[in-house]
């Protein structure tokens, strides 16, 4: 778990204005200013995962790569999945992983493609000998800010990727998850209160947040649990990629109550919760995890 020591979440982490950034997509952690604080130093585990197999996609940077840290350091082994483009930062968790005595398969590969997808879980379980959890973070954003300038490219792909592959890997994962497993996927604050540049990507989280909801009742009676995790704004690649308007990236997140970005790491309890069986009585729901943006 973080630290329990009371802090002011105002400026509890990085609260300030953002150097004005880019990277073609998808982006490096490791070069971005100021980097996100996915619990590399912060995060303390207390054994709420041990003996856990986990499947994490997205789990090289932001949010996935929180979970993933966070997982290990719970006792978890831990596959990620991730862009070819993004080895550097999977090479990272994977070192913070290792360092914890668990545990790490590396497996890049692209969402979009159902076989991929089917080939992913299939390597996740035969290399963690097993998989009772899947943490489905990836995700594709992109800003436009008119509809008739929505090219239909980037629709496909973002709903093949936010959507499309949930059901590619649940289907595959169905046949090896035992009852007791989790399934964890992630929705959005955008699925609540949908920005008007953001409307393919908003769609598809609406899309997740119902999937999560009717998965759940088809899974209960095979002992099988599935919620969502709701994020705001997180600093994360994805933001500095095109996901925000360059002009917006100064003040990204301060339009919230809590007047900042979240950071990855402040994910992650939720993640942890959800997975473990603290959550048994847990099934259908979405944590949301704003900075004060309601979520209904």
């Amino acid at each position: 778990m973080t630290d329990s020591t009371s802090q002011n979440p105002l400026n509890q982490y990085f609260n300030g204005t953002y150097p004005k950034q880019y990277q073609e997509t998808p982006g490096i952690q490791g070069k971005m200013d100021p980097l996100p604080d996915c619990g590399e130093t912060s995060y303390k585990g207390s054994g709420k995962l041990i003996g856990r197999k986990a499947l994490i996609t997205g789990g090289d940077s932001g949010i996935g790569r929180a979970a993933a840290i966070a997982y290990a350091r719970e006792g978890a082994d831990v596959a990620i999945n991730y862009l070819p483009e993004e080895q550097p930062d999977a090479e990272e968790v994977k070192e913070l992983i290792e360092a914890e005595g668990r545990k790490a398969v590396l497996i890049p590969g692209d969402l979009s493609d159902e076989s991929f997808c089917q080939d992913l879980v299939k390597q996740a379980y035969t290399e963690l000998d097993g998989l009772d959890v899947l943490t489905l973070v990836a995700g594709q954003q992109q800003a436009v800010k008119d509809i008739t300038e929505l090219p239909t490219d980037q629709l496909r792909k973002t709903f093949e990727v936010n959507v499309f592959s949930l059901f590619w890997v649940v289907k595959a994962a169905l046949p090896y998850l035992p009852k007791g497993a989790s399934i964890i996927t992630t929705t959005s604050v955008q699925s609540f209160d949908p920005s008007p540049i953001l409307l393919d990507y908003a769609a598809s989280k609406f899309a997740i947040t119902g999937f999560t909801r009717g998965l759940a009742k088809q899974l209960a009676p095979k002992g099988i649990r599935v919620n969502s995790v709701a994020p705001g704004p997180i600093w994360t690649p994805l933001q500095i990629t095109g996901a925000q308007p360059s002009e917006a990236i100064p003040e990204f997140g301060q339009q919230v109550p809590l007047k900042r970005a979240g950071q990855p790491v402040e994910l992650a309890d939720v993640y942890v919760f959800l997975a473990s069986t603290s959550s048994s009585y847990v099934t259908a729901q979405v944590y949301g995890v704003t900075g004060g943006t309601e979520i209904a």
